[in-house]
This record gives structure tokens, sequence and C-alpha cells, in this order.
């Protein structure tokens, strides 16, 4: 069904955002199980040219963006990432380069640095090669492990992110003591989130109940003795929580995302409401897109809300919850979040709880754009 706007004389307050991510290209090594992406991914030719990268950075300026993830994909094979890095230092604007590492070489460090690149998130599938290869469809290990010690000693600030599934989470303690040994100052073990490829492989990804505490109680462990040598965060799957969390910091309240054609999002699984229409930026301003687009003002406020988010007191916390994740289980992206306790689709959500795991033939692979 279409969502319909609920009309309303109050027009929820417009904050300014905070952080700009830009998809620069779709093309990755990679073929990771849990990757977050659209599966309908955006070839090479379809990809913004250079330019339009750079007005986007001018535009964010004037809107006050503070910080700019440049993702994909994988950043590093899109040939204008010099340029953009460069316009917004010139912006003042920070600079975070999301990468899965293939293709950092020590002279690429130098180069991206020179341009004005401030920081480094590296991704990491696994503790070990087997079941690195399992998650990411190929064998590049060893190759993000050099690409990590490259990171390194490049002396910018280096976050090592591994998103935990059924997989990898009997490794967090392995996990954490390899990123000791790198000398990571800042490690996210990120738990699975089910949007994109993650949810077509959900059967395969979504671990126990019992292991996932077994897994919490170790990272707990580590992190009281490690101390302040490391700082360690924990993202627990939604659909283990009771309750949700203020998805992106709510919707359209702190983020905008750019995707390799130029289709503006609140958040990185926008997509998959197809009852909304995203903006583009080749068609308005960023400005127009952050304040005006319908998109953007759809889920902003309370008014949309219906119950049990309409009457409960924790609606300025969480906001509802996750609207993708709504419309995702229950069809409406208007509905609570069903990893709610009080959602009238919470069972939907135990159920999934429950999966058995499938041949390996039968894992969902994206398809790599060259």
């Amino acid at each position: 069904m279409r969502l319909s706007k609920v009309k309303t004389e109050i027009k929820p307050k417009i904050e300014y955002p905070y952080t700009l991510t830009l998809e620069l290209t779709h093309r990755c090594p990679l073929h990771c199980l849990y990757c977050s992406n659209p599966l309908e991914l955006v070839n090479k030719e379809n990809e913004l040219p250079p330019e339009i990268w750079l007005s986007v950075i001018e535009q964010a300026a004037k809107l006050g963006i503070v910080e700019c993830n440049l993702s994909g994909g994988e950043p590093l094979s899109y040939k204008g990432l010099d340029s953009v890095i460069e316009k917004a230092r010139s912006k003042d604007i920070f600079t975070n380069l999301i990468t899965s590492g293939v293709g950092l070489t020590d002279r690429r460090v130098a180069q991206l640095v020179s341009c004005g690149l401030e920081s480094i998130q590296m991704s990491l599938q696994s503790a070990n090669v087997e079941t690195a290869q399992i998650i990411a469809g190929t064998d590049l290990h060893a190759a993000k492990l050099q690409a990590l010690e490259t990171a390194k000693r490049s002396n910018l600030p280096v976050t090592l992110n591994v998103v935990l599934s059924r997989h990898n989470l009997d490794q967090v303690g392995e996990i954490i003591e390899l990123a000791k040994t790198f000398g990571i100052r800042r490690l996210e073990l990120a738990n699975a989130q089910y949007y994109g490829f993650a949810l077509s492989n959900i059967n395969d990804l979504m671990p126990t109940v019992e292991q996932m505490k077994r897994a919490l109680a170790v990272y707990e462990q580590k992190k009281s003795q490690l101390g302040r040598t490391m700082q360690i965060s924990w993202v627990i799957a939604d659909y283990l929580e009771a309750s949700p969390k203020a998805c992106m910091g709510g919707w359209a309240r702190q983020h905008i995302i750019i995707t390799p054609e130029g289709t503006a999002l609140p958040c990185h699984a926008a997509q998959s409401i197809k009852t909304l229409s995203f903006p583009n930026i080749g068609e308005h301003s960023l400005d127009f897109i952050w304040k005006e687009s319908p998109a953007f003002n759809f889920f902003r406020g309370n008014e949309w809300m219906q119950e049990p988010c309409r009457s409960c007191d924790k609606r300025e916390l969480d906001y509802g919850g996750c609207r993708c994740q709504a419309f995702l289980i229950t069809g409406d992206a208007s509905q609570a979040d069903p990893v709610c306790s009080l959602s009238p689709h919470h069972h939907m959500v135990q159920s999934s709880l429950n999966v058995s795991i499938p041949t390996q033939e039968r894992l969902y692979r994206g398809r790599v754009n060259t």
C-alpha cells in the first residue's frame, strides 16, 4: 500500500545534518554476505563524475556538514577520490575513508594524506582466513591484514570494523587479540543488521541467542582487561533487542547518504522502503533535499506515528525505531519497529531467531561491478 502523510499544521523542527556519506562507487572486490547495500547495485557507467561530487561538497559546507565519509563499494576504485578529499579539506570538512583495504598501499595512503585525508575505517571479516573467505566470498584475508599494517604506518587514526554473525561470533576473543597485535586503538564489533544482502542471507547469518551471550561475555571480559588501551564498541543486532534504537539518530536528523548515481537517502537502507521516492542530487540542491524533500520530511516529528508509538513515552528517544525494518517486516514503514516488544508484529522478529543454517550453495552473493 502507499503511505499517506498525516496532515498537521505543526512542522517538525529540522536540525542541521552532521554527517555526509558519499557512496562513490558500488564496485567492490568483496562479496560480503552481510552487505547493507541494496540488491540493485549501480554500474560503473552510471556513477557520478567527480565534478558532481565536488559540487555536493560545496553544498555540504553551506549546510554546515562537519564530516564526510567516503564509502562504497570500495572507494579506492573510484578515480576521483583524491579530488573529493582535496575539496572537503578546502571546506574544512573532516574526511574518513571507509575501505576494505584492498588496494591500500603505502604510496596510495601517502597520496590520500597529502590530499587531506584525516582518518581510515577498515573492515575485517574474521580472525582466520577460512572464515573470512566464507563471509567475503573471496580469499583476500592476507591482503587485508597487509593493508591494516599499511594504514597503521600512515599515523592516521584507524578504526577496525568487524561485522559479527553466526560465522565469526565465536571468534570475538581472537578478533580483539588480533586488533591488539596491530595496535588498533578503536575497534567496532557490529552485529549484522538485516537489510540488503544480510536480509537475503538471514538464515545463514543469524546467531543463536546462546552464541550471542557467549560472545558478549568474552567482549566484556576483554574490554575490562584492555581498559583505556583500546576503545571497543559493541553494537547488538536489532533483532535481539527488546526495544528499538533511534536508527541513524532518527530519520533525517543527522545524516545524508548519496549513492553512486546521485540518489540522496537519510540512511543506508532507505531505498528498501518502496513506497517512498527519494530525490537525486542531479535534480535538486542538497539544501532542498534536506529541508524540503517529501522523503526526508516523511518521518520527521511524530505526527506520522501509529500506536503503540504515538502514545509511548519513549517516542522522543527512539523515534519509533527503524523505518526500513518496519517496512521490510510488516510492509508498512509507519508501523512501530517490530523489534519493540510492544509492537503487534514483534512475533515476526522472534520467529527469525530460530532460523536454520542452509547449505553453502543457497547463500546469496551480490554481483560485483567491474
